[in-house]
């Protein structure tokens, strides 16, 4: 089904964060208008949140966080998925997030939802 004017579109956006970023990272995006469903319970804050361990490399030219340019590192990490209401809201949240992730290069994806 075509999506019309009327209908407001929603995105999913995942992000991986190490532990100690985790909250901060959950309340920047939240405070930019993420984690909102909306409907008669008005819920807020909502997300999905795991923990798994993160691999990576930095290269020669990276400033690294945690970990040392050239040395694998694996890190306890959590992910975090929740709904951003419309393109607006989805956009301000990956902004604060990339401000507020501890990272010089944040993991994290958009994916635009269908409503069935």
């Amino acid at each position: 089904m075509a999506a019309t004017a009327s209908r407001i579109v929603r995105y999913k956006l995942v992000f991986h964060a190490p532990l100690a970023a985790v909250e901060t990272c959950k309340a920047a995006i939240f405070a930019a208008g993420a984690g909102c469903y909306p409907g008669k319970g008005d819920y807020t804050e909502c997300c999905w949140t795991t923990v798994g361990t993160g691999q990576f490399r930095p290269g020669d030219a990276a400033n690294p966080h945690i970990g040392a340019v050239g040395v694998l590192e694996h890190v306890e990490e959590a992910r975090v998925e929740t709904l951003c209401v419309g393109e607006d809201v989805t956009r301000k949240a990956v902004e604060a997030l990339k401000k507020a992730h501890p990272y010089e290069e944040p993991s994290y994806s958009v994916v635009r939802m269908e409503d069935f």
